[in-house]
């Protein structure tokens, strides 16, 4: 067993323990998440024990810690990466677990009714409803990939999601390493992605609406960018990654480099339309995907706070200068603050 394996062991047991010295709601409901993720998922791609009593024994004791067949769990989940509809025939083994989850809940209701319908089967459902809600998001426009680094650390890089679905056979130690730059990625974790429907694309509709907001916005973000921009050699070309719904960027620019070519990357048509119809010509209007790392002859390149993707690639080892968008409390180089209202600031690195 390598050592990725043994980790996973080791996290099965302490959860399982976890549950008997606190069962409570929350624990029972968040463990069967987090297990059913990390390490329920890659038992389903990687055995972890060589032997077959083994592997028998451990999707046992994953059968009673989330009270779900782990057999059942593994059929639909292989199913849902072929393509093809669960498989309806029972094997020998599917009725075993079945039998013990439903051992479990007959020694549970005899033994402790109250604990049972008041705090199992609610944290059970909560975990299962979480689950729902992962899987739902983790494809909501095909296999979405998240890279917050805590996220992936607490949920054993289950965030490389495009990756994993690229190759499933990787294991989930090494699916870092082979990030697909071009693959759908969200800022928000699976379970939190709904969030997205009061995303940065939503308050842009509403700095549309009013110009008092547009003047605010321009205001805020030319003062911040002069106080960066001065400390540049002159600049001659600029990408703009994400040309947004209201171009503050491309606008605010426009004024204070007069003299540079400015370049817009955006992959959504709409937002390139809709910025057009804002900052007008004058502008290179790019329909297309950024990716951190890409040779371009860019003197300065701009990163919005909506930007999608591995957000410390671009703050490591920059090519040329770059300034990005970013929260207040994101502070990196040379920073200045847009608006504390916004919670935002500009961060300039140089290489």
């Amino acid at each position: 067993m390598i050592a990725g394996d043994a980790l996973l062991v080791f996290l099965a047991a302490f959860h399982g323990a976890l549950v008997v010295a606190v069962p409570c709601v929350p624990v029972i409901a968040l463990g069967l998440w987090w297990n059913a993720n990390t390490v329920s998922h890659n038992f389903i791609h990687h055995p972890l024990f060589r032997n077959r009593a083994g592997r028998v024994l451990f999707s046992a004791g994953l059968t009673l810690l989330l009270g779900v067949p782990q057999s059942i769990w593994r059929a639909r989940h292989l199913a849902h990466h072929a393509g093809r509809e669960l498989p309806r025939r029972w094997g020998r083994q599917n009725a075993a677990e079945g039998a013990l989850v439903l051992a479990l809940w007959i020694v549970l209701g005899l033994q402790a009714p109250g604990f049972f319908v008041t705090v199992y089967l609610p944290g059970t459902l909560a975990g299962l409803l979480l689950c729902l809600l992962q899987g739902r998001y983790e494809h909501v426009r095909g296999p979405v990939s998240h890279y917050g680094r805590l996220y992936n650390w607490l949920f054993l890089n289950d965030g490389y999601h495009v990756e994993h679905h690229a190759d499933p056979s990787r294991r989930w130690t090494r699916l870092p390493d082979f990030q697909v730059r071009d693959g759908e990625a969200s800022a928000w974790p699976a379970a939190l992605r709904w969030l997205e429907f009061f995303s940065l694309c939503g308050l842009e509709r509403w700095v549309l609406k009013s110009r008092v907001l547009q003047r605010f916005v321009l205001q805020t973000h030319e003062r911040a960018l002069r106080r960066l921009l001065s400390t540049l050699p002159p600049v001659r070309r600029v990408g703009i990654v994400g040309g947004g719904l209201f171009p503050r960027t491309v606008l605010v620019l426009r004024r204070l480099l007069p003299e540079a070519r400015l370049v817009v990357i955006d992959a959504s048509e709409d937002h390139l339309r809709r910025a057009h119809d804002h900052a007008g010509e004058g502008v290179e209007w790019v329909h297309g995907r950024f990716v951190p790392g890409g040779t371009d002859d860019f003197d300065l390149l701009v990163i919005p706070l909506s930007f999608i993707g591995d957000r410390a690639a671009v703050y490591r080892r920059p090519a040329r200068p770059v300034l990005v968008h970013d929260w207040i409390w994101r502070r990196r180089g040379r920073s200045a603050v847009v608006s504390v209202a916004l919670l935002k600031c500009v961060n300039l690195v140089t290489p």
